[in-house]
């Protein structure tokens, strides 16, 4: 003989078949069960229910495995030439933090990110392209040579392409 309690089915031999008769208990407010054993808060529950990270950062490493890296463009040395042009006008539109603030010479900047991951086949080999948008803060191609935009800061050999309303494309070639 089966049992079927609502729409589920017990075999014969269930053992706790009496108890799923009774069904879930019911308790009146303020009895000693209740006392005992006062309802938990929504948001103290939702807390037994959050996804449980027994791996920290592993989740992460899977992500970073899947970017696709590539190796270095070589520029051309006309590339280069109008490259050091673009510079030098950002140079001169921004030579102080005074002068920077005055002209608000916007920018986008496009540069080579080495990749960083020790794990990764293509650690310091290869990496991957990135393009920025911001104001120009400094451009300083001799000692540090970097570019300052807004607060990152960006390697001057690291740069591939400039691109500014502030620079006329018509004057570099």
């Amino acid at each position: 003989m089966r049992y079927t309690i609502d729409t589920v089915t017990f075999p014969q031999n269930f053992k706790y078949i009496e108890v799923v008769k009774k069904g879930k208990p019911e308790h009146q407010k303020y009895d000693n069960f209740y006392i005992k054993h006062p309802p938990m808060d929504l948001s103290r529950r939702a807390k037994i229910f959050s996804p449980f990270d027994a791996l920290k950062g592993f989740n992460e490493a899977i992500a970073s495995k899947d970017v696709l890296y590539e190796k270095r463009k070589e520029l051309t040395e006309e590339d280069i030439r109008v490259l050091n042009v673009k510079l030098n006008i950002l140079s001169q539109l921004t030579g102080n933090s005074k002068e920077a603030r005055t002209n608000n010479v916007h920018a986008s900047i496009t540069y080579f990110v080495p990749c960083s991951d020790i794990d990764n086949a293509a650690y310091k080999v290869m990496g991957k392209y990135e393009t920025v948008e911001g104001t120009v803060m400094n451009v300083d191609s001799e000692i540090y040579r970097i570019i300052k935009l807004n607060s990152i800061q960006i390697p001057i050999d690291d740069i591939i392409s400039i691109e500014s309303n502030y620079i006329d494309e018509s004057l570099l070639y």
